[in-house]
């Protein structure tokens, strides 16, 4: 069989044929591993993989590639939203980059890998053995230890299960501190024997878990008996014969512009600030999003540094730093012209043998150079010498950039010996700080959910907000009306008191509902397929609460519906003049890819909150550094012309507009005050508990998921139509509101408010001073006509208006404003 190094000979015949191994399994078994000798008395071969970039040069997108589609399967075999809740653990030393690229194509999941170096000031979490190897402690150092304490899967990742004992001990100690009901373990090979598998099924059964295994192939690795003794024999036989030396080359004067130190030129990839250089200590979704940001420019330094017509290139990491070299080297093979391998240092000693059917043809072997806790030792770099390679690019971290690197025997003074250029890029090591210190928030809670808080089923919608429900919030309308117009409060810091509807207003409801609710099953469904087909084909709702919660739990069920997807749906706080909540972005990042994030509203009026959104989260970008998240919102509806993305741009009456939090799961208007919400807090939220007699918000939701099946021939018609079009944002609505504003002396469009939606919440919320009312408007209005006649409000009919409803707060209001018919204004 034929492997990336060795000719066409399979890599592992060699030792096949001296010490009768035979390898049993998938036929992709041997293109995927060869074989080696170790130097250890616990076992004599070694299986050297031809993917994992650790022993043998690989291309670097075949690496990763490897990893990533590992953590596809991964995610299929959870689904959402277990998916969405998923840990990743990766094995030092070997597999810390393939856990990591298992965890990006798990959907970006948070990542923690083990490590055998001890780190000054972080305590350690956890820890376990690896008995078959040269080096058996792991410790476990989260900054974070949420990341263990989750409630979510843990997916185990080896590069190899050989028995498995080294995933039931990591099982076996973190199930004892921090449970959990599912663990899946992942490998490029899975090479148990029957009795292994068996063992591993009678321990899931003795913790009571549901423990899972995924591998990129299967098989045994038949050994004869004394196989351990011949081994040690052949190890001592050939350990001074291996050849591994080829005649040193010149090294040239490095290109102009590097800085050159001796032979080696440094190269100064301008690491982003404060980011993680790897999982050792937690490497959350957000921090991906900040290296793949920086991933070009820091290649692009490389790549300036090469030497002219270099042929190969080879990428090489450093011990448990195999991610942050991986994806560089990823980024430069996709720069230059040159042929870019990838593989790193290592611990493990390995006998090196030259010969075509033999995994490890050369072997270098330099001093530790990172003041390693187990004190000096040797450490290996194998197959570079004279794998015909015209530059070196050593990428190390800031604690390995040591004297002990540069001494005469140091590893780049053994490259410079087998090629004629080397570089030295430094990746500063990350060291957490105090989780308590203002500049390090602590980690964000995970989102509430009903019946806790909120009367929707806890997998419909997690809140990222803080539960505020036993503080005193709510105001007289007319005080808050006073203090909001007169500039000595904002809306955001109070709540009106919840409108009570009466018994016609309530049937009003119902029969609107049964009226729109096939129309709005329609809307749900082409505003769901517009996204799935435009912006994700897996996105994660973050509805705008309160209003777009109703409408991200209905694209949940649409989807469900239709494509048999549980997408993940959260509810976040947006404040007008205020922003987003910036917290909850950094906790969404850390979870998921912001590029998924998909923002729901119920509808627009004039844009307002539309512009809102993509100001923030252009602010947020700047001052994070996190990158993705596409501002543009997906609405029901969209009369004024401020979206792409909408199932109509008809404005008519969604009976989730006529109702406050008894349709909105009985959560309040959010809330943003100083003194409440703290900087490292997400903004807040009242459950209105004592509502639950009255509440309508899953009966809304039924009734319009009713309606999906009739709709559905339809919604795929419209949906291709509507995709087909030019949707092009007119922002006509926001110009009728600035004439509007004008023309009835108002002079401040945010006391104009368009739409059927948001004429409701003036009535709901605010003291109207009159409603604009499109002419020959029918039933749509009839909830608007009755809640202004109950609140003395008059409606104007007029001829010309892109909306079907225009609601007017006065801009002079004062206590004891009255209404046209001269009575107080009241709720």
């Amino acid at each position: 069989m034929k492997n990336a190094v060795n000719d066409g000979v399979w890599s592992g015949s060699w030792v096949a044929e001296r010490l009768g191994v035979e390898l049993e399994g998938d036929d992709g078994l041997p293109a995927l591993l060869g074989l080696a000798l170790r130097r250890n008395p616990k076992r004599a071969h070694l299986l050297v993989s031809n993917v994992l970039g650790k022993h043998v040069p690989q291309s670097p997108s075949v690496v990763y590639g490897h990893g990533f589609r590992l953590g596809r399967r991964v995610r299929e075999l959870l689904g959402e939203p277990e998916a969405a809740r998923a840990v990743v653990l990766g094995y030092a030393e070997t597999a810390t980059g393939l856990g990591h690229s298992v965890a990006d194509g798990l959907g970006l999941a948070p990542y923690l890998h083990s490590t055998r170096r001890p780190v000054a000031g972080v305590a350690r979490a956890g820890g376990f053995e690896e008995s078959h190897s040269h080096a058996t402690s792991h410790l476990l150092l989260p900054e974070d230890r949420e990341l263990l304490s989750g409630h979510g899967p843990l997916v185990l990742v080896d590069d190899e299960f050989s028995t498995g004992n080294t995933v039931l001990n990591t099982i076996r100690d973190l199930h004892e501190r921090y449970p959990r009901r599912r663990y899946v373990v992942v490998a490029l090979v899975d090479m148990r024997s029957a009795d292994d598998i068996a063992r591993m099924e009678r321990f899931a059964d003795e913790i009571g878990a549901r423990v899972e295994l995924i591998a990129a192939a299967c098989g045994t690795v038949r050994l004869p008996e004394g196989v351990l003794e011949k081994g040690q024999e052949l190890v001592a036989r050939y350990e001074f014969g291996c050849g591994s030396h080829v005649p040193g080359r010149a090294v040239p004067r490095a290109p102009l512009g590097a800085h050159q130190s001796g032979q080696v030129v440094r190269v100064d990839l301008r690491w982003p600030h404060g980011l993680p250089d790897g999982g050792r200590h937690g490497f959350t979704p957000a921090h991906r999003a900040r290296l793949e940001a920086a991933l070009p420019e820091m290649a692009a330094r490389i790549a300036d540094a090469l030497p002219t017509g270099a042929g190969r290139v080879l990428v090489l990491g450093f011990e448990e730093l195999m991610y942050a070299p991986l994806r560089l080297a990823c980024e430069l093979e996709q720069l230059v012209a040159a042929e870019v391998r990838y593989s790193t240092t290592t611990r493990s000693p390995v006998l090196a043998v030259d010969d075509p059917g033999y995994a490890i043809r050369t072997r270098l072997v330099f001093p530790a150079h990172d003041d390693p806790a187990d004190g000096p030792g040797e450490r290996y770099a194998y197959n570079v010498a004279g794998s015909g390679f015209d530059a070196v690019v050593a990428v190390v971290d800031s604690v390995a950039d040591t004297p002990a690197l540069h001494a005469p025997g140091g590893l780049p003074a053994r490259l410079a010996a087998h090629t004629p250029h080397v570089l030295l890029a430094v990746v500063p090591s990350y060291v957490p700080g105090p989780l308590s210190s203002p500049e390090r928030p602590a980690m964000l809670p995970e989102p509430l959910r009903g019946p806790a808080f909120s009367s929707y089923a806890p997998e419909e919608v997690g809140w990222l907000l803080q539960d505020l429900s036993d503080v005193t919030l709510e105001a007289p309308t007319e005080e808050r009306e006073e203090a909001i117009q007169s500039g000595g409060a904002h809306y955001a810091e109070s709540l009106p008191v919840e409108y009570q509807p009466s018994e016609q207003y309530q049937e009003l409801f119902h029969t609107a509902l049964d009226a729109s609710a096939a129309r709005i099953a329609q809307a749900v469904g082409v505003v769901t397929e517009t996204v799935i087909a435009e912006r994700s084909p897996r996105p994660v709702l973050v509805s705008l609460a309160r209003a777009g919660t109703p409408v991200g739990v209905l694209m949940r069920r649409w989807a469900r519906f239709r494509h048999g997807l549980d997408l993940p749906h959260y509810a976040v706080s947006i404040v007008r003049g205020r922003g987003i909540d910036a917290n909850a972005l950094r906790w969404l990042a850390d979870r998921h890819d912001p590029r998924d994030v998909v923002f729901v509203d119920g509808w627009t009026g004039k844009g307002a909150i539309t512009r809102e959104l993509a100001q923030a989260i252009e602010e947020f970008e700047e001052k994070e550094g996190i990158t993705g998240f596409d501002p543009e919102i997906a609405v029901l509806a969209d009369p004024g012309s401020c979206v792409r993305t909408y199932g109509t741009r008809e404005d008519f009456l969604i009976p989730s507009a006529c109702l406050n939090s008894t349709v909105s799961g009985l959560i309040s208007r959010t809330v943003l005050r100083a003194d409440l919400v703290g900087p490292h807090d997400f903004h807040g939220a009242k459950f209105y508990r004592e509502l639950a007699g009255v509440d309508v918000s899953v009966a809304f939701l039924d009734a319009v998921g009713a309606r999906f099946p009739e709709v559905a021939d339809t919604v795929d018609m419209a949906a291709k139509e509507l995709m087909a079009e030019d949707r092009t944002p007119t922002w006509v609505g926001w110009q009728a509101v600035e004439r509007i504003s004008e023309e009835y002396g108002i002079h401040d469009v945010n006391l104009v408010k368009p739409g059927v939606g948001e004429t409701t919440r003036v009535l709901l919320r605010r003291v109207p001073w009159k409603i604009l009312a499109r002419s020959g408007a029918g039933a749509d209005l009839d909830h608007v006509r009755l809640l202004a006649e109950q609140r003395g409000v008059p409606v104007e009919e007029v001829g010309e208006l892109p909306y079907t409803c225009v609601g007017l707060i006065h801009p002079k209001y004062t206590r004891g404003a009255t209404g046209a018919d001269g009575r107080a204004v009241n709720v």
